[in-house]
């Protein structure tokens, strides 16, 4: 079995999530349900247990656990306390004791990406948090890892041997050899961090309450995702009222399953190609719930979204940049090169995507926006490019 990690995020996530990972566990599958975003442990209440912070058996094929910050905090700070401590005392600080320490910001995103990279499960089900903390999220290791190559290259840990040398010719003192060390287990951990994200398996699944939900925000979300190449495997509508409601003979029932018909009509059409799945609770069981999300089968992860180029060299004269962008507004897309790399916003987001080899040889001759796909001409630069004979 391939494995699967489905990223809940939305309001009712934390019912998604736990039903999720029922029906999981209930198909066979060994499955790991987290509580990455719970503080009001509505997991736990669900479930009618305490979260531990360690995996631990619920039921068959079914484990949970539910990260802990502070426990995380300390984790990442263990075996740092000797290395900084002569730092410490050329201030005259004291250092602190684990009982004074509390997260930080960023705490909480580098403790769902250590569990994610670090989980035993056949498929890992996460109680997430709200969509706009968890593209920051999944954004995480390839923003640090780019921080990390700028601010303390590879190549520099090369010229560990010749430090004394080099300290001595420019009279500074060079880095000391465990940060070296720490850049290296720094860089392994974003790895593996990405790896999981990356994976085929790797979706997010969005919940939206079915009265409430706004579009505009939603379509944000979407582009978002897409932008940082990720997978949306489905939409979840929750609270939808039974196909009876619109035939009531209280007009004020009837009026609302007539406006919420409408506007899962509205939200299925927003999401051209991704599945809507819908859910009346919350008075009903997590069996119940599971039951009617995926009585025709969970959906599949799906492609992840991914930059293209199409040649148009013979026709045009140009190479055109394809990005999908489902849901991106033109009013909020932000587009500008930097040197090899191309910098794209939308919906507030950022993400700078290098250019293939080919493209960094032309310049931008203008771009576009049509049907949710983004598109960049580049012709190529004579200087740069060899002449065609």
């Amino acid at each position: 079995m391939s494995p699967r990690t489905v990223l809940v995020t939305g309001e009712g996530s934390a019912v998604v999530a736990a039903a999720t990972a029922l029906h999981s566990a209930r198909t066979g599958r060994r499955t790991l349900l987290l509580a990455a975003d719970d503080p009001h442990r509505a997991v736990d209440d669900l479930l009618d247990t305490r979260l531990p912070e360690q995996p631990t058996p619920y039921a068959d094929r079914l484990s949970v656990a539910r990260i802990d910050e502070q426990a995380a905090l300390r984790s990442a700070l263990d075996g740092f306390g000797a290395r900084l401590a002569p730092a410490l005392d050329l201030i005259g600080a004291d250092p602190l004791d684990p009982e004074e320490l509390t997260p930080l910001p960023g705490t909480r995103q580098l403790a769902l990406l250590h569990a994610l990279r670090t989980a035993d499960a056949e498929t890992v089900v996460v109680a997430g948090p709200p969509p706009a903390e968890l593209l920051a999220t999944l954004a995480l290791p390839e923003q640090l890892d780019r921080y990390l190559d700028r601010l303390l290259p590879e190549q520099r840990q090369a010229a560990r041997a010749l430090r004394p040398l080099l300290a001595a010719l420019a009279g500074v003192p060079m880095p000391a050899d465990w940060l070296f060390e720490a850049r290296a287990a720094a860089s392994a951990a974003l790895a593996g961090a990405r790896a999981v994200i990356e994976a085929p398996g790797t979706s997010v699944r969005l919940v939206v309450d079915a009265d409430t939900h706004g579009t505009r925000q939603l379509r944000r979300i979407r582009s978002a995702l897409a932008l940082y190449g990720r997978r949306l495997d489905s939409v979840v509508a929750h609270r939808v009222l039974p196909p009876a409601a619109a035939d009531s003979a209280d007009p004020w029932l009837a009026g609302r399953a007539a406006r919420q018909r409408e506007r899962l009509a509205e939200l299925a059409a927003g999401f051209d190609g991704v599945p809507l799945l819908t859910a009346g609770w919350p008075e009903v069981a997590l069996e119940e719930i599971a039951a009617q999300l995926y009585a025709d089968g969970e959906p599949a992860p799906g492609e992840a979204p991914a930059p293209w180029v199409e040649d148009r060299l013979t026709a045009d004269g140009l190479l055109v940049w394809h990005l999908a962008l489902p849901g991106a507004d033109r009013a909020g897309l932000e587009l500008v090169r930097r040197g090899d790399e191309l910098v794209v916003g939308t919906g507030g987001h950022r993400r700078l995507l290098p250019l293939p080899a080919a493209l960094r040889r032309c310049t931008v001759s203008g771009a576009g926006l049509h049907d949710g796909v983004l598109s960049v001409r580049f012709a190529p630069d004579p200087a740069l490019w060899p002449a065609r004979g």
